[in-house]
This record gives C-alpha cells, sequence and structure tokens, in this order.
C-alpha cells in the first residue's frame, strides 16, 4: 500500500470510525450543535398535538462508560429566549451495530450519576412549579436543581428511578450524529423506541 493510500485510509478511519473500538476512542472529547435545532415534542396532555422545541445540545464523552450531556431550550427559533437547561451525567451502555449505517452502534445513556434542571428565566421557573415535586425546593431561575432519583411528575419520573435513553451513535466526516427524535415526540426511554434515522449531527469542540 502506497504511502498516499496509507493516508487517505487514516484519514477515513479518522473521520468515520467503524469498529466499536474505534467509535469509542474517536467519540472521546467534547461535542455541540452547530445552531439551534428543532425537534418535536411530546404532547403530554393527551390532546395529540405534537409541540415544537427548540434546543443546543453539547455532549461531552469522558471515557468509553462515561459521559455528560447538557441540553439548553429555548422559547424561540434563534435561541434569545432561553427556558431551561438540564444537565445529563452517568454511563454509557455499548449495544449492537445499528442497521442505519456501517460503524453505527447502539447506545444507551444512563442517567445515573446526576439529572440538573435549571430555568433560566422567571417564567420557566414558574412552569415547574406549577407541578411540585416532593422533596424539592421551588426552583429559581438561575438556580440548578439535582433531581436524580426523585420523583419528578412534570418530566414523568418517578422517585428512585434511572432513567435511561436508548439512542444511537454514528460519526462521519467529523461530524457526530445521534437519532432522530421520532415524528410523534416519544422519548427514547425504552430499548423498542430507539431511533431508526439520524439526527442533525454535533461538531466536535
Amino acid at each position: 500500500m502506497t504511502i498516499e493510500m496509507n493516508r487517505a485510509e487514516g484519514i477515513r478511519r479518522m473521520q468515520n470510525p467503524q469498529t466499536l473500538a474505534e467509535v469509542q476512542a474517536y467519540a472521546i472529547g467534547a461535542w455541540s450543535s452547530l445552531s439551534v435545532e428543532l425537534r418535536p415534542n411530546e404532547d403530554r396532555t393527551g390532546a395529540g398535538q405534537v409541540t415544537p422545541n427548540y434546543l443546543r445540545r453539547r455532549f461531552t464523552y469522558l471515557s468509553a462508560d462515561q459521559f455528560v450531556g447538557v441540553i439548553t431550550l429555548y422559547a424561540d427559533n434563534y435561541g434569545q429566549l432561553p427556558l431551561l437547561e438540564f444537565e445529563f451525567k452517568g454511563h454509557l451502555r455499548w449495544g449492537a451495530p445499528h442497521p442505519i449505517a456501517p460503524g453505527a452502534w447502539e447506545i444507551d445513556y444512563v442517567l445515573d450519576e446526576g439529572f440538573g434542571v435549571t430555568p433560566l428565566n422567571p417564567n420557566a421557573a414558574a412552569m415547574l412549579n406549577q407541578v411540585p415535586a416532593p422533596g424539592l425546593a421551588p426552583f429559581e431561575a438561575g438556580v440548578k436543581q439535582d433531581i436524580l432519583q426523585k420523583a419528578f411528575p412534570m418530566f414523568n419520573v418517578a422517585a428512585g428511578q434511572i432513567v435511561a435513553d436508548y439512542d444511537l451513535i454514528y460519526f462521519s466526516h467529523g461530524m457526530l450524529f445521534m437519532g432522530a427524535k421520532h415524528v410523534d415526540g416519544t422519548p427514547f426511554d425504552r430499548p423498542e423506541r430507539r431511533p431508526h434515522q439520524l439526527q442533525i449531527p454535533l461538531l466536535r469542540l
């Protein structure tokens, strides 16, 4: 194999890792949304209406089995009116190859180290306080509370529950792809709800 072919193969492997070991190693570091993203949000009122979520994502893979994720929600298309910030800390469970593309893998994000909720303005704090959560102080703008294993009715989280997202992960052209949200907004909270398509990618910071 020539030097040029070796170099081309090295670049391909860097941008599109294939094996589980390659993917785990390539993931290490921080990744962020290109811009504000639009995702469907599940209707929890029973009215059958899917609402938009405007957000930014930032994920840091600390090791092959540990991560920190931050999702910031906005009230507008351009991220000028921040609402809420969620910080997820926990462990990664790696599964089988995912059929969406060669080099894609099933991955579970297990929130067993931290689940922070921060209202970013008084209106967001008031919204959270409409449904009191046992054992939590009233929310205040700019103050993070950790709801890990605490009952949080607004998010359908029961006391003692370890929340997990059943997702996918894929790298191509130097970008990180996770699973696209289901069109009805349902979460990835069960293995059978694992996504089938790719979402807007994240860029390495």
